[in-house]
């Protein structure tokens, strides 16, 4: 496996950029930038990489080995020995189209054999939550998800992303990863601390949520948001919720909110709620958010030997990068701390990060985590 990358900042250096990358001989090209960049990107990338696969989103900040930066672009050209690709896209047509979404991405990618799905979607009219749900009605939940939805910076207006055929704001794109010699690893953790009681959820409808102990749930919000409430929806970052059980029982899943209805008093939420849970606010410091994308990085790199090298994908939230701020960069450095010389890193700041669970379970959307995916080959 061949790894080799670029931080293009000046979308005129595209090209000269692009002809460096290409002694990689690469078979797969991950792209991750500001909305503009990957569209000029776009239009490079057949010529300079014509056998290539392609595929990555807009972003909330990109991620790399050199660190965070904003306004570029990240392009990592990875070539797989033993790997075969294949990719699946399709246009999204509303939110409520998630769901078939989903089952539509996962018919065009063939079970046999498929070892693992890295999959980017637009991130501002989609529930990523029933979008899975398709994937697995299709392919079941046995393999492993990993990838993220688009971001916008923080302004939740427009989302972007890159196949094949070109950078789009109304799609989803899907790689499926062949071959036993694949090494697919990957954990989600996030450092987030509930406060406030846990509110039950009276009223919702797939991932909007109306009630809250039967107020409506935006009054409820606001309540608890005070002077942050003015900068709604992108101040609800700061303060997700944490999703209970019936039963009080934290699930370990966290929804950040998408966008607001004032004339209905409801909160739109990154994916699904549970109609018989609880809600709880959570809130964060910079120093837990990065003991949990060490603890992420972690739990990868103990399932690794010694002499594994490969691509660490990072997903982690826009909420995190709020949180931080100009400490941004300190989550990023703790995972590359941890995985040292054994992993190139390569990412972004998302509007939901696509991960399993916990180690051995299914994968879920997540909000508010940084998701660890290490790829490798053997």
């Amino acid at each position: 496996m061949q790894l080799a990358q670029a931080v293009i900042r000046n979308p005129s250096t595209i090209a000269a950029e692009l002809a460096r990358l290409q002694d990689a001989r690469a078979n797969l090209v991950l792209a991750f930038g500001t909305g503009q960049h990957l569209r000029a990107l776009a239009a490079h990338l057949p010529a300079a990489f014509p056998e290539a696969r392609r595929a990555g989103c807009s972003t909330a900040g990109e991620v790399s080995a050199a660190g965070v930066t904003e306004d570029s672009c990240v392009v990592t050209a990875i070539r797989f020995e033993h790997t075969r690709l294949l990719q699946a896209s399709t246009t999204l047509t509303s939110m409520d189209d998630s769901q078939a979404a989903g089952r539509r991405l996962a018919t065009q990618l063939s079970p046999e054999g498929l070892r693992a799905i890295l999959v980017f979607g637009q991130g501002v009219r989609i529930n990523g939550s029933a979008l899975l749900v398709g994937v697995g009605e299709v392919l079941g939940s046995q393999v492993p998800i990993s990838g993220g939805l688009a971001g916008d910076g923080d302004t939740f207006q427009e989302t972007w992303v890159l196949d094949d055929h070109g950078a789009r704001n109304d799609s989803i794109v899907a790689l499926g990863l062949y071959g036993e010699r694949l090494i697919f690893r990957h954990a989600s953790f996030g450092g987030w601390s509930p406060f406030g009681p846990a509110r039950k959820v009276t009223r919702c409808a797939d991932n909007v949520l109306h009630e809250l102990d039967g107020e409506p749930a935006l009054e409820v919000y606001k309540h608890y948001l005070g002077e942050y409430a003015k900068g709604l929806p992108a101040s609800g970052l700061l303060f997700p919720f944490a999703m209970l059980g019936s039963d009080h029982r934290e699930t370990g899943l966290i929804r950040s909110i998408l966008g607001v209805d004032e004339r209905e008093g409801s909160l739109t939420l990154a994916g699904e709620i549970d109609p018989n849970g609880y809600l709880k606010l959570m809130h964060a410091s910079t120093d837990a958010l990065v003991g949990g994308a060490e603890a992420a990085a972690d739990a990868v790199q103990q399932t690794l030997r010694s002499d594994r090298n490969g691509l660490a994908l990072l997903v982690s939230c826009v909420g995190r990068k709020l949180v931080m701020g100009g400490r941004v960069e300190e989550e990023i450095e703790a995972v590359g701390a941890v995985f040292g010389r054994q992993a190139l890193l390569a990412g972004f700041y998302s509007y939901g990060e696509i991960g399993p669970h916990t180690p051995a379970g299914s994968c879920r959307l997540h909000n508010q985590t940084m998701t660890v995916t290490w790829i490798g080959e053997s």
